[in-house]
């Protein structure tokens, strides 16, 4: 019988602690919570191995002040860094959470030389680039959940305005993560049939549109916060993905 896997969760603000929550529920593997400050990565990696007799999901779950523990982790995902205030972009947290996500970097190849990185800090595509020059990790092992997450924001809006099930709607998400994303609804369909004949073309602008500022409509909305449900969502499936691949599935990330 293998050993479970084992998954490491950097930042365990709502972004970390939600996607340790995906994680544990699906039973990926046994978690390791990370967070510098003092309590926060245990107090929540306790609770949450205290909803496992309620929830039924039988995996270990440990908070860690430092990344020792962390060894031999099969993925490790990178939520830590600033969160976006309203009124901020992506590229104002560039240089600070560039500093955070190259320490991390540095702390977790050491214990974990063959892991592949789910990056997850803002600004996104950025940060895939500062992740893969300071891991010294090929390029394939370093990845950024964009795409997932920017796809996922065009199939909720497109079933809103179709009025179906999210499951029936695909869409196609490509660039980068931010207002330079590219949605495609040539490529976008609905039970097979292209939006492009299912809705007006103002109505499919509006909600490129709101795609591309996603994450900022939330933000706005938050005001002391941003995204963290749908974004812990997309890398806890891209993590399924790599531990699991059930179908073969095929992913729009970021890479560097």
């Amino acid at each position: 019988m293998s050993a479970r896997k084992k998954i490491t969760v950097v930042g365990a603000g709502n972004v970390g602690a939600t996607a340790a929550h995906w994680l544990a529920a699906k039973e990926l593997g046994d978690v390791v919570l990370v967070d510098i400050v003092e309590g926060v990565p245990q107090g929540k990696a306790l609770d949450l191995a205290q909803a496992a007799p309620i929830e039924g999901y039988d995996v270990a779950l440990v908070g860690a002040n430092n990344y020792d523990g962390t060894e031999n982790s099969d993925v490790v995902i990178i939520t830590a860094g600033l969160a976006r205030k309203p009124g901020m972009s992506r590229d104002d947290l560039l240089k600070t959470n560039a500093d955070i996500v190259g320490k991390v970097c540095d702390e977790v190849v050491r214990r974990s030389p063959n892991a592949i990185l789910i990056i997850v800090s803002n600004p996104l595509d950025a940060m895939c680039q500062v992740a893969l020059k300071r891991s010294g990790l090929p390029k394939h092992r370093v990845i950024g959940m964009a795409g997932v997450l920017d796809s996922a924001r065009m199939r909720c809006f497109l079933a809103e305005a179709l009025n179906v099930s999210v499951e029936n709607v695909t869409a196609f998400v490509l660039g980068g993560h931010g207002d330079t994303m590219v949605p495609l609804p040539r490529y976008s369909t609905c039970a097979g049939i292209p939006i492009t004949e299912l809705l007006p073309k103002d109505q499919i602008d509006a909600i490129v549109k709101r795609t591309a500022g996603g994450g900022a409509e939330i933000v706005s909305l938050l005001k002391t916060g941003s995204a963290y449900y749908a974004p812990s969502a997309a890398a806890v499936e891209m993590t399924e993905a790599i531990l699991k691949d059930p179908v073969r599935r095929i992913w729009k990330v970021s890479m560097a």
